[in-house]
Formats: C-alpha cells, sequence, structure tokens
C-alpha cells in the first residue's frame, strides 16, 4: 500500500520519500519508481530530514500498537508543526487518544481511512481524513490528485473531527463483510440449490456487472468464477478452503453499532458466519449428523437465477441502509458533524464498496442530508417495494431447501421490522416487568407502571 501510493503521488507530480525497515521494500521501490522523484531511505532519520517543512509522514502499518511504537519513534524526530496522518484501519478510540496525545506535543495529527487495496492506492483510492482540519488542508491538494475520479470528482473529502475519518472506514468496512456475505450466499444457492454450473454461474455475474448490481465486488466475484491455473480443468475458487478471515473492521463495527442502539443485523450476520467458518472440523462433524435436507430448489434455472438478483439487491440496500444509519447515529454522538451525501459521493470510487447504487444513496442525502433512514427515501422505497415479491419467494426456497442464506435473511427481517408500527416488544416489555419489576410505559398514559402478574 504504502509503495503504491508513494508511486501515485510521484505519477501526480509530487516528490515524495518512504522508510521501510525492510531493505527489500526499498529496493522494490527503487526499482519500480524508475526516473521519478521517489526516495526511499532504511534509516528514519534519514528520511525524516529529506521531508519539506511542515514535514507529513504517513504511517501505512497494522492498526494497534505498532502504530503507536512508529509514532513514538518519529516524533522525538518531528518539530512543531509537522503532520502525521494514520492512514490504517486503527479504531476510532485509538485515533481519538492519539490526537490529543500530539496535541500536546504541538504535532498535527489526523486519520485516514483509505480503500481500494494494493491496486486502488496505486491508481487511484477512496480517501476518508478526519482531524485536524488545517492539517488536512496541507496535504489536500496532493489526495485530491491522486483520489479515484468520477465524473472528474476526487474520492476524497475532508470528514469530520475527531476520529470521524477512522469511523467512516470502519463502518465501509463493516458494509464491505455485509455484501461478501451476501454474495457467497447467492453463489451457494446457484450452486447448491439450482445446481447449475460453473459457467452459468459466471455467466450470471458477468450479465450482473452491467446492470443494477453494478460494483466492485460483483466483478472481481465475476473473475474470480472464470479463474483456472494454467492446466486445471476446474476453478481454483473450488481448491480453497472455506475459513474466512478478517482483520477485526466488522467485529468493531458491530460492537459500537450496539453501544449506540443501531441495529446492523445484516452485518452482524456476515461477522457471525466468518467466525462460524472457522469451525471446519465441528461442522463437518454435523454435516454427517444432519442429512436429511437435499438442498434442491424446484424452479427453472432462469426464473431462480432472475429471482436472485432481486433478492441480493434488495439485501445489498438493506446492507448499506444499516450503515448508513449508524454513521447519522454516530455523528449526532460523537459530534462528527457528517455529510452523507459527501460520504456517498467519495465511495463512488476507488473504494471496495464502490456501486452504481451509491448514485442512488448520494442523491437521497442530497436532498435531505438530515434524513433519518435511507429506506425512508421516495426513490429507494420505490425500489425496495419493487424488488420485496422476489427476494421473499427466493429467501423461503432457501430456507424450505436447508440453505443457508442468514445475511439475506437478516436483511428481509430487519426490513419487516422497521415497516412494522406495532412490533411485539410489549410483550418483551411485560415480561421484563413480570420477572424483574422493570415497569413500562402505557399507550395513552404518561408515567411508568409495574404490575403485580400473578396474585400473591
Amino acid at each position: 500500500m504504502g509503495r503504491s501510493l508513494l508511486l501515485n503521488m510521484a505519477d501526480h507530480g509530487f516528490k515524495v520519500a518512504g522508510h521501510d525497515k525492510d531493505e527489500s521494500k526499498i529496493e522494490a521501490l527503487t526499482l519500480e519508481s524508475g526516473n521519478m522523484d521517489v526516495k526511499g531511505f532504511l534509516s528514519v532519520n534519514e528520511f525524516i530530514d529529506n521531508l519539506k517543512k511542515p514535514r507529513a509522514v504517513m504511517l501505512l502499518v497494522p492498526a494497534g500498537k505498532i502504530v503507536d511504537q512508529v509514532i513514538t519513534e518519529i516524533t522525538p524526530l518531528l518539530e512543531e508543526g509537522d503532520l502525521i496522518i494514520d492512514g490504517g484501519n486503527s479504531h476510532f478510540t485509538d485515533t481519538n487518544r492519539r490526537v490529543e496525545e500530539l496535541r500536546e506535543k504541538k504535532l498535527h495529527f489526523f486519520g485516514m481511512g483509505v480503500s481500494g487495496g494494493e491496486e486502488g492506492a496505486r491508481y487511484g483510492p477512496s480517501m476518508m481524513p478526519g482531524g485536524d482540519r488545517k492539517a488536512y488542508e496541507v496535504v489536500q491538494p496532493i489526495f485530491e490528485a491522486v483520489a479515484a475520479k468520477v465524473n472528474g470528482e476526487p474520492c476524497v473529502t475532508y470528514i469530520g473531527p475527531g476520529a470521524a475519518g477512522h469511523f467512516v472506514k470502519m463502518v465501509h468496512n463493516g458494509i464491505e463483510y455485509g455484501i461478501m456475505q451476501m454474495i457467497a450466499e447467492t453463489y451457494a444457492f446457484m450452486k447448491k440449490g439450482l445446481k447449475i454450473s460453473d459457467e452459468k454461474i459466471h455467466g450470471a455475474f458477468n450479465e450482473w456487472s452491467r446492470g443494477r448490481l453494478e460494483s466492485f465486488l460483483i466483478e472481481i466475484t465475476r473473475d474470480i468464477l472464470a479463474f483456472k491455473e494454467n492446466g486445471s480443468d476446474h476453478l481454483l475458487l473450488h481448491d480453497i478452503k472455506d475459513e474466512a478471515r478478517s482483520k477485526g473492521t466488522g467485529k468493531w463495527t458491530s460492537q459500537v453499532a450496539m453501544d449506540l442502539q443501531s441495529p446492523l443485523s445484516a452485518i452482524d450476520a456476515a461477522v457471525a458466519m466468518r467466525d462460524l467458518s472457522k469451525y471446519k472440523r465441528l461442522r463437518e462433524k454435523a454435516s454427517e449428523l444432519y442429512k436429511g435436507d437435499n438442498m434442491s430448489v424446484n424452479v427453472p434455472e432462469d426464473d431462480g437465477i432472475n429471482a436472485l438478483e432481486a433478492s441480493l439487491y434488495f439485501a445489498t440496500i438493506v446492507a448499506y441502509a444499516q450503515g448508513m444509519h449508524l454513521l447519522s447515529l454516530a455523528s449526532a454522538e460523537y459530534k462528527f458533524e457528517l455529510r452523507m451525501d459527501r460520504i456517498a459521493l467519495i465511495w463512488r470510487g476507488g473504494c471496495i464498496i464502490r456501486s452504481k447504487f451509491l448514485q442512488d444513496i448520494y442523491q437521497a442525502y442530497k436532498a435531505d442530508n438530515n434524513l433519518p433512514h435511507l429506506l425512508i427515501d421516495g426513490h429507494i422505497s420505490k425500489l425496495i417495494n419493487d424488488l420485496l415479491p422476489k427476494t421473499r419467494r427466493t429467501l423461503s426456497l432457501a430456507i424450505a431447501a436447508g440453505i443457508s442464506m442468514p445475511a439475506q435473511t437478516a436483511a428481509l427481517s430487519y426490513f419487516d421490522s422497521l415497516r412494522s408500527d406495532q412490533m411485539p416488544s410489549n410483550l418483551i416489555q411485560a415480561q421484563r416487568d413480570y420477572f424483574g419489576a422493570h415497569t413500562y410505559e402505557r399507550i395513552g398514559m404518561k408515567g411508568v407502571f409495574h404490575t403485580q402478574w400473578v396474585p400473591k
């Protein structure tokens, strides 16, 4: 990521320097940079000495203690007014702490989420800087130059104060978890339920990549579903172990959503499924015990694929809606002052969750930045109503056949609860009052009440 971003900056006419403790990384940078104004340093002292003042140092290292270690190493070499940028996936609470610590040392600091992977960093990522606004303005021309562009607009904007940038990137990654799980569920329905060939599955994703589901994640899935190693007669996909790994950002999204009482059921399900996938031996034992379902779905292939497209689109919309709702609640709680339309705007290009649908999200929040929930938008509600019949049919067939589609099912259940003006939560309140005297409120009456449910 660091090397790719440096080369991107150099492509746009900026003189840049990089530091790494691994000499091979310095050699790779030198080799790839050619005649560009790029210099790599093995010595951190030489690296800092060669930076123009006020110095801007961007860290691209794994989240956690190593960020603090690098900050501790370089701060004695910096001077008042210099700038440190954390471009990794740091937890937003760590970013808040670092802002305060470095302010005391009269150093500027901001956290910036960077999305797009190595390819994005090289040719145009989406970037989410937050924190010290004046510090951001120092490097704003650089980041606007190297960011991905959509219709000529750079996919970078000042997000907000404090840890706003890293918080928005965290939620981006939570949405990413949700959509990836939903795509995997769609693939499973095709493979297990419809029992169609790899070629036809690839054909479906190829068609979807040019339709309303157009997105980076659909495009890479299309490519994966066509990839065979040289000399192989089958997809490489079939040789990959079904244990998904993670770096924690999805979990963080679920955790903070619970703290803010923002339901993220579809994203929560995706996080849980990654965890469950790691219990391979346990799943193998369970599969021997429970063999009742043959997982066949008795519908014409083309009808099934068409309904799956609608179900995946519906669930994807809900995943975005849950993430955006969390951002709006966090903005109020943490005083981030988020511009929801700008977030949607910079996610349209460069990042992992970029998609055609983000233009719809942008338009919804451009019309009303205080929109209480994406699913309340008039245009979005029309899309949802059109998708519902095929979504319900698909998920009903999956459940009847024993095909697991937890994220998409959670998305539908969330939607059905959200649109319900009378949830069964009144029974839960009665139960709480029964066993714990927790009291309850009554319709049309002020105050709180407690009932002796069983006469003494």
